[in-house]
C-alpha cells in the first residue's frame, strides 16, 4: 500500500482559527558527527505550491534540488542554524530548537503560527506553535522545511569537504560512515567535529586515559 502523501489540512485548519501567516519548520542534521545543525521554516503560497513536495528523505537529490529552487522563488524562507560550539554546550536536542527558533525569526514577518516537526516547541514559541510526531511526512508546509534544510545543509558540507579533505563530508554530510570515522581514527578532529559525541570524544581523549 502506498505511503499517504503530506497535504495542507494542518495549514488549513490554523486559517481557520484566524491564522494569516503559517509556517512549517524542520530541522537536519542531528545525527551528524560534524558540523551545524540547520533549521529551515518555510511560509507556502496556498496558489503556488510546488508539485512532488514530500519528506526530503523520500526524494531523489536532484528532486530535492529542484523542489528547493521553486521554494526559494515561491515561497518565504529563512535559514536558522546552531554551531558546533552550540552543540556542545547545549546538547543537540536544544541546539536543533535553537535553530528552529533563529529559522522562524530570520522570516521577513512576525509569524502567527508555527508547524513543527516533532514533540517540542522551539523556546519563544509556545503558545503560537503545533508539533506534529513525523511532521515531514504530513504536513506540506513542513515537508518544505525539510526539503529546504537538507539541501542547505548538504551545501554546507561539501563547502567543508574542500577545507578539511579525507571524511567523505560531501558524500555522508557528516554523517558517522565507515568512510568518515576511518578518518577520525586516521587524522582525528577537526574544529567542526562535535566534541559531546562520544565517537569524537573517545578519539580525542583515548591517548589522555591514565591507569591506575
Amino acid at each position: 500500500m502506498a505511503r499517504p502523501l503530506p497535504d495542507f489540512n494542518q495549514e488549513t485548519r490554523a486559517r481557520a482559527e484566524g491564522h494569516a501567516y503559517i509556517v512549517g519548520v524542520d530541522e537536519v542534521g542531528r545525527g551528524p558527527l560534524a558540523g551545524p545543525v540547520v533549521a529551515a521554516a518555510v511560509r507556502l503560497d496556498p496558489a503556488r505550491i510546488p508539485d512532488g513536495l514530500n519528506d526530503s528523505k523520500c526524494l531523489s537529490p536532484a528532486r530535492r534540488q529542484s523542489i528547493a529552487e521553486v521554494l526559494w522563488q515561491t515561497a518565504d524562507v529563512a535559514i536558522g542554524q546552531a554551531s558546533v560550539a552550540e552543540i556542545d554546550s547545549l546538547n543537540i536536542l536544544q541546539a536543533a530548537l535553537l535553530a528552529m527558533n533563529r529559522a522562524v525569526a530570520a522570516l521577513t514577518r512576525p509569524v502567527d503560527h508555527v508547524l513543527v516537526d516533532g514533540n517540542r516547541v522551539p523556546p519563544g514559541l509556545e503558545g503560537r506553535a503545533t508539533c506534529i510526531i513525523g511532521g515531514d511526512a504530513r504536513c506540506l508546509s513542513i515537508s518544505a522545511a525539510s526539503i529546504v534544510a537538507k539541501i542547505w545543509r548538504d551545501r554546507l558540507m561539501v563547502d567543508l569537504a574542500q577545507q578539511h579533505p579525507g571524511y567523505g563530508w560531501d558524500r555522508n554530510a557528516g554523517y558517522p560512515t565507515k568512510e568518515h570515522r576511518l578518518a577520525l581514527q586516521n587524522l582525528g578532529a577537526t574544529p567542526h567535529h562535535r566534541r559531546s559525541f562520544r565517537p569524537v570524544h573517545n578519539i580525542l581523549y583515548q591517548d589522555k586515559s591514565i591507569s591506575y
